[in-house]
């Protein structure tokens, strides 16, 4: 069943000493001093920390049936390269895309090179797995009849106005300023954008970013503050549920999956969706990409240029308008 790691031997190198950690119980240790190195140092989020510990204990259990026994210290030492191909072909067997079997691979690497920068294990044997290629994926945004048909409905699936009225700001945020939905739930009473201007955001990796608020997206947040019916005070959350506890994203989920039904949006439409649609229409609107990649809080322009790929009219239009050579 399993492959001889002799083969491969000389693809790794020389044991490193594990340092304070040796036994089976000391995997569960070093898991959590990566997953504490993840949270502090690295200062991801509670959700991506939450879904690297499920990739890591979905390879750790396809190992336990895979070996035969439950995976220790030395275990990981000694894989071979077969044994993480089996691990993606096991996972793509169960259906799982491309994108998934690498966002797995690419948690695994990361904490292998924590065991060895750490002297804990030291394994080679996953720098000769390839990364599986991935197509270029396109954002998938709502027209901009579709986004105006969402923002005029969703204050009508609620029967109390004031939350009404909470679920129209938020969706103009992600609108109106391209928030992540995660971005939007996290602003305080102190920092809601009650006014025009510049609203300074902290998203991922702790990066912070201004975005500007238009006056309608002010607006909506100050109709829902004026009708809220509890006293935020300055650190409490902006947004709050029917209790005045902060508000779960999932709640907001839920009213776009109404709006699909009421509407006929597209299965796409989500409050990311709306995000999407901010950009693809600030570049259809003539945006400059450099500027929507600060807009979105992107690291990489690469990731920004997924949206050219969604209005080649848009492309040809600044090409004919610019290139000294398009009137010939």
């Amino acid at each position: 069943m399993r492959r001889a790691a002799a083969p491969v031997q000389a693809l790794r190198p020389d044991p490193v000493p594990p340092s304070r950690f040796s036994a089976a119980t000391d995997l569960a240790a070093a898991i959590a001093a990566w997953q504490a190195y993840l949270g502090s140092e690295r200062r991801v989020s509670a959700h991506t920390l939450a879904a690297y510990g499920r990739d890591l204990a979905g390879f750790l259990d396809f190992l336990t049936l895979y070996l035969g026994a439950t995976p220790d210290l030395a275990a990981l030492r000694d894989l071979d390269p077969a044994e993480f191909r089996a691990f993606l072909a096991d996972r793509a067997r169960a259906g799982a895309a491309r994108a998934t079997a690498s966002r797995k691979l690419s948690v695994l690497r990361h904490f292998f090179r924590f065991l060895a920068k750490r002297r804990i294990v030291a394994n080679a044997a996953l720098a000769s797995i390839r990364t599986p290629k991935l197509g270029q994926s396109v954002p998938k945004a709502l027209t901009e009849r579709e986004a105006a048909e969402a923002m005029e409905r969703i204050a009508g699936l609620e029967a109390q106005p004031w939350l009404g009225k909470r679920d129209l700001a938020i969706l103009m945020l992600l609108y109106g300023c391209g928030l992540r939905l995660a971005e939007a739930l996290s602003l305080t009473r102190g920092t809601a954008p009650e006014a025009a201007g510049m609203l300074r955001i902290t998203g991922k990796g702790d990066k912070t970013r201004l975005v500007p608020v238009l006056p309608a997206v002010a607006e909506a947040v100050r109709d829902y503050l004026a009708a809220c019916p509890f006293e935020l005070q300055r650190d409490d959350p902006l947004f709050v549920g029917s209790r005045g506890k902060i508000l779960n994203p999932r709640l907001v989920q839920g009213q776009m999956a109404k709006l699909r039904a009421l509407l006929g949006l597209p299965d796409h439409a989500s409050p990311h969706a709306l995000r999407h649609s901010f950009a693809t229409h600030l570049l259809a609107g003539g945006g400059d990409l450099r500027a929507i990649q600060e807009l979105l809080g992107h690291a990489s322009l690469s990731t920004t240029q997924r949206y050219t790929a969604m209005d080649p009219a848009r492309l040809l239009a600044v090409y004919d308008k610019a290139h000294p050579r398009a009137k010939d």
